[in-house]
C-alpha cells in the first residue's frame, strides 16, 4: 500500500514537474505589414502668468466712520463700559480707603 501511495506522488511530482517546466515557452508568428499608430504628444502644463494689481484705496467716511454718522457703536459701547468699571473700581477702592483710615484711628 505504501508504495502505490509513494508511486502516486512520484508521479504527480513528474507531472506538475513538466508542466512548469514548459510554463515559459512562446511560440509567435509575425507578419510584416507596417500599421501606422497615431499617438498624440503628451500634453504640456504651464503655469498661469502672474499679474499684479495696486493695492486697494482705504476709503474713509466722514462723522464716526460709519454710514449714517452712527460710527463703530460696538468700540464705543466696549470703551463707555470698560470706563465705568474703572470709575466703579476707583470708587470701591477709595471707600475702602476710608475704611481703613477710619478704623485706623478709631473714628472721626
Amino acid at each position: 500500500m505504501n508504495k502505490k501511495i509513494v508511486g502516486a506522488v512520484l508521479g504527480l511530482a513528474v507531472l506538475a514537474a513538466s508542466s512548469v517546466a514548459s510554463a515559459h515557452v512562446d511560440v509567435a508568428v509575425g507578419v510584416g505589414i507596417p500599421v501606422a499608430v497615431y499617438a498624440p504628444p503628451p500634453p504640456v502644463y504651464v503655469a498661469p502668468p502672474v499679474a499684479y494689481e495696486a493695492a486697494p484705496v482705504a476709503v474713509a467716511y466722514g462723522g464716526y466712520g460709519g454710514y449714517g454718522g452712527y460710527g463703530d457703536w460696538r468700540a464705543r459701547q466696549w470703551r463707555e463700559r470698560r470706563e465705568w468699571r474703572e470709575r466703579e473700581w476707583r470708587r470701591e477702592q477709595w471707600r475702602e480707603h476710608e475704611w481703613r483710615e477710619r478704623d485706623r484711628w478709631g473714628g472721626y
